[in-house]
């Protein structure tokens, strides 16, 4: 099966599970506070449906439109923009006779499947999997420094001992927390043996953004090749999977991140590189693409094994999961803020984006650790105060409770309207970043 086909059956799939479990979130809460619900449907059903069947008062269906799904409730203004229903007096068993606290229950239900969900698969995950980290002793060789880093007293073979003063065990967490949390200092140590203390300017996060430096510390990976792209350079150049890199242009290279750097010194050139394989050294003449790509790549499965794994019993996997769940929701929000910038604009992406988000082969592993994390996604952008939104219906009962006063149905339908505009747009622009970057990269 071809990647693309694996990709979209996980997302496919994913996303069925996530809109019927939101769904069910509005739907319980409804039907125990006996508001009637007339529709169920994964996906939308935009003049017909795929199937459907009606089981007592609630039609039950899969739509053909992938976008979403829904669940139509009695006397509620929503994207079904049923007039006729609410030009009619209130009946006991609609949405709009129901007290505000049960309305604003029904309407957070989905939200809060969405949470509950994505940090029940990741305490899951913990418990069966377990999970794997890089610590200290994983690496003594130290990590890689991004030059942009270099004028803040790092240096290739730094070991991170401390963030903030405090001891940081999982150092293949340290780039997420130099972009999305508030790190004022590392304690290092470099090649010599000294110990220092390292201070950062208080919008790193924002630097490493705006430079695009997400991983300014790597791993010390080696110069061998596992990975040679068909159809660039390097294979047309002789490179195969194994070979080790001992120079470039004349300058020896010990690891990949020295040869990255060599190449770049010059895209233009062709450039000069001797290889080991196996055992013999042979030199190949290589230049780059218009990206100034070469074709080869060291992804880092070395540190597959120099890793350290670590197992959670059941009772320290929930509470071990509930706080990666919570990072995870945390570290979303606070990275959302770029989506406002001229840059975070042109990364927004739609459905392309979030199937390559699951891996071209089928692993259950990565198809939860995804799952979870659209699960917490969704959750968040649903909740935006946003007409057409979950958010935008909770933004209206919280108003409605602390005033006393109800929106008019009329004001309803104009703000739901603008509300669904507005999202028709979002969906098209995200999309739309999908298929410039499929056609120009």
């Amino acid at each position: 099966m071809s990647p693309f086909a694996v990709k979209a059956i996980q997302l496919l799939l994913s996303l069925s599970i996530l809109i019927v479990l939101h769904e069910m979130g509005h739907f319980i809460p409804a039907k125990l506070f006996k508001t009637r619900v007339e529709k169920f449907f994964l996906f939308f059903d935009v003049k017909f449906a795929l199937f459907k069947k009606q089981i007592g008062e609630t039609v039950y269906g899969i739509g053909w439109l992938p976008l979403g799904g829904y669940v139509k409730i009695s006397g509620m203004i929503d994207e079904s923009m049923d007039k006729d229903q609410m030009a009619g007096p209130p009946q006991p068993w609609e949405f709009r006779s129901k007290p505000a606290w049960q309305r604003l229950i029904i309407m957070l239900g989905g939200v809060t499947v969405n949470i509950i969900l994505g940090f029940a698969i990741y305490m899951s995950i913990l418990f069966f999997y377990g999970r794997d980290v890089v610590t200290q002793e994983d690496m003594p060789e130290g990590f890689a420094v991004a030059e942009a880093f270099n004028e803040y007293g790092f240096q290739d073979g730094d070991v991170i001992l401390k963030v903030n003063g405090k001891d940081f065990p999982y150092l293949s967490d340290l780039n997420k927390y130099l972009f999305l949390r508030d790190v004022k200092t590392l304690e290092v140590r470099h090649q010599d043996g000294t110990v220092e203390t390292l201070s950062l300017p208080e919008d790193i996060g924002t630097e490493m953004f705006q430079k695009d430096i997400l991983k300014p510390f790597e791993y010390m990976r080696s110069t061998a090749i596992d990975t040679v792209v068909p159809g660039l350079p390097a294979a047309n150049a002789g490179f195969v999977q194994g070979d080790k890199i001992v120079s470039v242009n004349g300058n020896p290279v010990n690891y990949w991140h020295e040869f990255t750097r060599e190449v770049k010194k010059d895209k233009e050139m062709t450039h000069s590189i001797v290889v080991d394989r196996n055992g013999s050294l042979d030199t190949l003449s290589v230049g780059t693409n218009e990206n100034g790509q070469i074709g080869v790549n060291n992804f880092g499965m070395e540190w597959m094994e120099r890793g350290t794994h670590l197992k959670y019993s059941f009772g320290e996997s929930l509470t071990a999961g509930f706080g990666y769940g919570y990072n995870i929701l945390k570290d979303y929000v606070k990275q959302f803020k770029y989506v406002f910038t001229k840059k975070g604009a042109t990364q927004v992406g739609g459905f392309g984006a979030i199937a390559n988000l699951f891996p071209d082969q089928w692993d259950w592993l990565s198809f939860w650790q995804t799952t979870a994390l659209i699960s917490i996604i969704l959750a968040f952008m649903n909740i935006l105060p946003i007409p057409a939104l979950d958010g935008g219906h909770v933004m209206f009962l919280l108003w409605e409770m602390v005033t006393g006063r109800k929106p008019n149905d009329k004001f309803m339908e104009y703000a739901q309207m603008v509300g669904f505009f507005l999202l028709i747009a979002l969906v098209l622009f995200a999309n739309g970043n999908d298929i410039y970057r499929w056609l120009f990269g």
